[in-house]
């Protein structure tokens, strides 16, 4: 009784957490649209933030729905955050700095695209046991 009880306390705790992180999020891409519109001034870092908001929005709405967040999508998070930072950043870092960063992307992209091969095969190893049974 008191385990369900305290199960059906940590769902709702988890989907009123979700509904905050999308609306905290919306409101912050308005935030952006206004700001741009007032400066009337759009560079590709305004974009890529865009973006990010749009992958966190994105990841939220997945894991309401299926209840589980595929791993790929804050890597591609991240990869769209270093990538952001590279731009604002421009041409007066140091140059070794922008090889980490550029280093860091590759590593998340290979990341990704070792996730994505995994979930490929365990798709279809699962698709395999089921015409099994």
């Amino acid at each position: 009784q008191m385990e369900r009880w305290v199960e059906k306390l940590f769902e709702a705790g988890e989907k009123i957490l979700l509904v905050i992180i999308a609306v905290l999020t919306l409101i912050a891409v308005a935030i952006e649209l206004i700001t741009l519109g007032s400066e009337l001034k759009l560079e590709l870092a305004d974009l890529l933030l865009l973006f990010i908001y749009l992958e966190v929005f994105g990841m939220a709405v997945v894991y309401y729905r299926a209840q589980t967040l595929p791993v790929t999508l804050p890597v591609l998070i991240a990869i769209t955050g270093i990538t952001r930072l590279i731009i604002l950043q421009g041409k007066d870092f140091e140059p070794s700095i922008l090889l980490y960063e550029a280093g860091a992307i590759f590593l998340l992209a290979i990341a990704y695209g070792v996730l994505t091969w995994a979930n490929s095969k365990s798709q279809k190893l699962k698709a395999f046991i089921a015409d099994e049974d």
